[in-house]
């Protein structure tokens, strides 16, 4: 009886992954080998401009922002002309092929925070023509009641290339050597052969999904307007704006724990690996958990999380557990909110202009978080790090609040 009974639950869990469909599984693969060669540079990235670089908090928060917010309204322009041509892959492509081409760009431009800025604008271009294609794509090829499961899937395996990527890096500096000037480089040029294996991928895999013309609304930019004035999706832009304003991003979530534990340079990237680690295992978990309780309060729980890392960091909890319990509320909040956010907005853009109505979200957000790095690289310079910290964490707080009173379920589908 025991035996029949796990039977019947291992082949129900294989139907609902096989139910998520091949296409999403293929746009994982591509997102895990894209992450392992894009984690590689960002694990190394802090510490190669504040510690190598002498970047100042408030310069460092300027790049910071250019590296996911300076070309968000990219996202928009890329997203409106995947649904015109309907060709979602053919831009995805092109935004991976871009980035990757940025990874050798690192390399030239060598000590120049100007020449950083503007190859950190190229890769983050890529990342904006990309991102918006492929979770439509993602929405696209599962069934709506399985959304949240099927964006788990893909996130954790984008996961698990964020995992690998900062051990890769860690392993090319400790083969270089980590107090060499041309380690730095030998991680870019690793980083731009990996991202080419994922544009191959693509290529080779994934699938379009492309709108019978007979079944499609016609997309024009008076369509596209008119995605504003329905009130689900105005309230959605509202709250990826206000949770945009509650993130002041990776690398300063790092930065604050390499200044309050002293870690050396070369163990830098292993604080990526602890939060990608934590994502990894729980991307799927909550997705599938967002599908049975609702999105919105797995989107709002990952945002306390981030609440609770940023009062870590500005309380009294130092060592290893300030290392473990960071990094895994780091991750989880992740885990709950970069392909949840997504899953809960797809049903409320219809099908021709799904990439249009995603990239109108992520650049919101987007936008947000890039006030938000820059005002919070100017707090740590001018207050300090704990009084900055202190005041993000009452920031965090308030976006739950608001995004509750405008997201609730009553609301979103008036």
């Amino acid at each position: 009886m025991y035996l029949a009974t796990m039977g019947r639950r291992e082949h129900a869990a294989k139907g609902k992954l096989s139910a998520v469909g091949a296409n999403v599984f293929a746009l994982g693969a591509v997102s895990l080998v894209t992450d392992v060669s894009a984690e590689m540079v960002t694990a190394i990235l802090p510490v190669y401009l504040v510690l190598g670089l002498h970047l100042s908090p408030a310069a460092y928060g300027l790049v910071d922002g250019l590296y996911t917010g300076a070309t968000a309204l990219l996202r928009v322009v890329g997203g409106y002309v995947a649904d015109r041509v309907r060709r979602r892959k053919v831009v995805a492509g092109a935004g991976y092929a871009l980035s990757a081409v940025a990874k050798l760009g690192l390399l030239a431009a060598g000590a120049s925070a100007t020449a950083i800025g503007a190859v950190i604008t190229l890769d983050r271009t890529g990342k904006g023509l990309r991102t918006a294609p492929r979770d439509a794509l993602i929405t696209l090829s599962a069934p709506e009641p399985l959304l949240g499961r099927a964006f788990g899937v893909h996130r954790a395996m984008d996961s698990m290339g964020a995992f690998a990527g900062p051990l890769v890096a860690l392993a090319v500096l400790a083969a270089v050597g980590a107090a060499d000037p041309a380690a730095f480089d030998a991680v870019f040029v690793v980083s731009f052969c990996i991202a080419a294996i994922g544009v191959l991928l693509l290529v080779l895999f994934v699938r379009d999904h492309r709108t019978p013309k007979a079944a499609a609304t016609p997309v024009s930019p008076r369509a596209a307007a008119a995605l504003l004035r329905g009130g689900g999706v105005r309230r959605l832009l509202v709250a990826a704006c206000v949770l945009g304003l509650a993130t002041v991003g990776d690398g300063f979530v790092y930065l604050l724990l390499q200044h309050k534990e002293d870690i050396a340079t070369g163990w830098f990237p292993l604080l990526a690996v602890g939060t990608n680690l934590s994502y990894l295992l729980l991307a799927a978990p909550l997705g599938a958990l967002a599908d049975r309780v609702g999105r919105l309060p797995v989107v709002l729980g990952g945002y306390g999380a981030l609440a609770l890392v940023y009062l870590l960091l500005a309380g009294p909890v130092s060592g290893w557990p300030l290392f473990a319990l960071s990094l895994a509320l780091y991750g989880a909040f992740y885990a709950a909110t970069d392909g949840v956010l997504m899953a809960l907005a797809g049903p409320l853009l219809p099908e021709s202009l799904r990439t249009t109505g995603i990239s109108l979200v992520q650049t919101a957000q987007a936008l947000a978080y890039f006030a938000s790095s820059v005002l919070f690289g100017l707090a740590w310079q001018f207050w300090g790090p704990d009084l900055a910290i202190g005041v993000a964490a009452g920031g965090a707080v308030a976006a739950i609040a608001v995004t509750f009173a405008v997201l609730s379920p009553r609301k979103v589908t008036a």
